[in-house]
């Protein structure tokens, strides 16, 4: 005898599962993001333009029937413009920066994860990195409902090795995120990247908060799933030379299990 209708998964509901798991930055979900930011209004004359195109593979890893490992690794190719004080621009490979996640198995609503982050100093040219190598500790919450799925992820880094000629490296980031969805893999999403930096010049803003959000679909290319989004953040709080706001494209592919 057939399934009944309502025992039958539908193409949307499915859609709407893959979306909340794609949100999920410790989910037990294979992905390929690459996201491209463009940072508008650069310098003290708000006239230069910086892209940063983060390619950021997530793999989860079972350690046990109960724990799961999750890598996520950011790997930046960097266009750093011209500077105000006549350095050249630069294009290349940025800091490979590689975080680890311990995450329980659970099956509440509530999922966590925490471990190391490390910063590598792998730029290849000198504006598009910090030539140090860092570290610090990393951790991600988060509350997945019906319609929603929101949380925060957080680490900070220390400097402990690297060229002696750069300044040293004590950075905090926090990543509120807010998504909600709809149906046949549709959502609104709102993911600010939050920043201090510790380190920065007497007089000089340490902190970077963005205000803005976006919207995304989960769908597929033939047999491929992919997650597709796009966001806009204003630049409310800054240091003096960063960039007054941001587009952020996102293109990832999914391999659910």
């Amino acid at each position: 005898m057939p399934a009944a209708p309502s025992d039958v998964p539908s193409e949307s509901r499915q859609a709407a599962d893959l979306a909340k798991e794609a949100q999920n930055p410790i989910a037990n979900l294979i992905s390929l993001p690459f996201q491209n930011n463009t940072n508008f209004g650069l310098g003290p004359q708000d006239q230069r333009t910086q892209n940063v195109l983060n390619i950021q593979p997530v793999i989860p890893a079972p350690l046990s029937k109960n724990l799961l490992l999750v890598t996520r690794t950011i790997v930046p190719y960097i266009y750093q413009p011209t500077s105000a004080t006549g350095n050249e621009g630069d294009f290349g490979l940025g800091d490979i920066n590689p975080s680890f996640f311990f995450v329980p198995r659970t099956k509440s609503n509530i999922t966590w994860g925490v471990g190391p982050t490390v910063v590598l100093p792998t730029a290849t040219q000198k504006f598009t990195g910090q030539g140090k190598w860092s570290a610090g500790p990393t951790g991600v919450v988060l509350v997945t409902t019906n319609r929603m799925v929101f949380g925060a992820l957080a680490n900070n880094v220390w400097s402990f090795a690297g060229s002696s000629d750069r300044q040293s490296v004590n950075q905090f980031l926090l990543q509120p995120f807010f998504n909600y969805n709809f149906s046949k893999g549709w959502y609104l999403t709102t993911s600010p990247i939050i920043t201090s930096n510790w380190e920065a010049d007497s007089g000089d803003e340490q902190w970077t908060l963005p205000l803005g959000g976006g919207f995304g679909r989960v769908f597929a290319i033939g047999d491929q799933k992919v997650n597709a989004s796009l966001q806009a953040f204003v630049n409310v709080v800054k240091p003096d030379l960063a960039g007054d706001w941001t587009l952020r494209a996102q293109f990832q592919f999914l391999f659910p299990r």
